[in-house]
């Protein structure tokens, strides 16, 4: 396990402006338009689409928003064609960096991304260059405010989950890819709510950076790598 809290290598929801909320509901609601495409728009049928409307109520995207990306894209009228794509590098200071995307022009979104690289002191690296660094996993994080920790970590550890960490304000509960539905299913049938839950990478180790331009430029990084459209997650392996 990493060394922090994996939930600090996950961008917090709470208190973003209006114009960071927005870009959060339109990355999402790509997502699910993506995973209706796939499977289907019924989430009983098709767990990935579950999972994904799980994930944006976790960020507080209104259900309004939620069913109007499935309604489009169970619709005739909805022609955009996106794809998956995972790029890989190194920011300033050797810290491992894997971008999640969905893009309807892999030649825009590679070019950004080389731009961001270069411009706060990293680069871009070919395929399993910095992979190997990270594994997936489920995660699902739950307030602490008025919840039990005992009873959480039961019920969260009887119905697979392989670890269970209280880590500031929240507890996180981590699971197998493959067990992170049933997990999540089994918690929210006993009640509760979370503040994340999303099939992430989490680093096995952390890099700390000792210089402070190093730190600034790392930031500005992940800030622009966040803000992007087409970038729906970034994991990397800085302790911050």
């Amino acid at each position: 396990m990493s060394g922090h809290s994996k939930w600090h290598n996950i961008q917090n929801k709470k208190g973003k402006t209006d114009a960071q909320r927005a870009k959060i509901f339109t990355k999402m609601a790509r997502e699910i338009i993506v995973i209706v495409k796939e499977g289907g728009p019924n989430p009983d049928s098709n767990s990935r689409l579950a999972d994904a409307i799980a994930k944006a109520k976790a960020a507080n995207v209104p259900n309004d928003n939620i069913e109007r990306a499935i309604k489009k894209a169970a619709g005739a009228e909805d022609s955009s064609d996106y794809e998956s794509l995972v790029y890989e590098g190194y920011g300033p200071g050797g810290v491992a960096v894997v971008v999640d995307c969905l893009s309807d022009n892999r030649n825009r979104t590679a070019a950004n991304l080389r731009h961001y690289f270069d411009k706060f002191g990293g680069n871009l690296g070919a395929t399993n260059s910095v992979m190997w660094q990270f594994r997936q996993c489920g995660l699902l994080v739950v307030d602490k405010e008025e919840v039990d920790e005992d009873e959480l970590m039961m019920c969260a550890l009887e119905n697979g989950a392989d670890d269970f960490n209280a880590e500031g304000d929240a507890f996180e509960i981590v699971t197998a890819p493959e067990r992170f539905s049933e997990v999540r299913v089994a918690l929210e049938g006993a009640g509760y709510t979370f503040l994340t839950a999303e099939v992430t990478r989490i680093a096995d180790n952390d890099v700390s950076l000792t210089d402070e331009k190093d730190r600034f430029k790392m930031q500005l990084l992940l800030d622009a790598l966040e803000d992007d459209d087409d970038v729906q997650k970034v994991a990397h392996n800085w302790a911050e």
